[in-house]
């Protein structure tokens, strides 16, 4: 009578197999679903970074160059040449230029309503690996100043 040592044997390793792959795959939607959530908080820390500063931009009101100013001066953001920005690093606390985090900037639209002012605010991934950049958020916002002439 022949052992069946060498059949149960070859049972186990393909149980073992299936059960690695299986957790191979379990582990693959772990990864994947934590880089995921972790986008989507990052998404949603930038649309609430935009929504601010299209809120204290449209309440300061004016010309688009004044809204920048004050603003920037309100939430400590850089205001030069028509540009605001502001870097973030990878936990959201601010952070010097450039470097591994998100940027956010806000410069005005050119707008053919007078008196209208358009402003365009978008949060974007800085990395020095890669140099073409993830938009989180992007949002126009407008304004129309008093008198209708800008």
């Amino acid at each position: 009578m022949k052992s069946k040592a060498p059949l149960l044997l070859m049972e186990q390793m393909i149980m073992l197999l299936v059960f690695a792959l299986a957790a191979a795959l379990c582990l693959q939607a772990f990864v994947k679903s934590d880089a995921s959530s972790r986008w989507i908080q990052n998404r949603d820390t930038a649309v609430n970074l935009v929504q601010n500063v299209a809120e204290v931009a449209r309440s300061r009101g004016g010309d688009m160059g004044n809204a920048l100013t004050e603003t920037a001066e309100e939430l400590g953001y850089h205001y030069q040449q028509g540009l605001l920005w502001q870097d973030f690093d990878e936990n959201w606390a601010s952070a010097g230029n450039g470097g591994e985090g998100f940027r956010l900037e806000a410069q005005g639209v050119p707008s053919d309503v007078p008196g209208l002012n358009v402003l365009k605010i978008c949060v974007f991934t800085l990395s020095a690996d890669e140099p073409e950049t993830d938009i989180l958020f992007e949002i126009e916002t407008a304004w129309q100043m008093e008198g209708g002439n800008g």
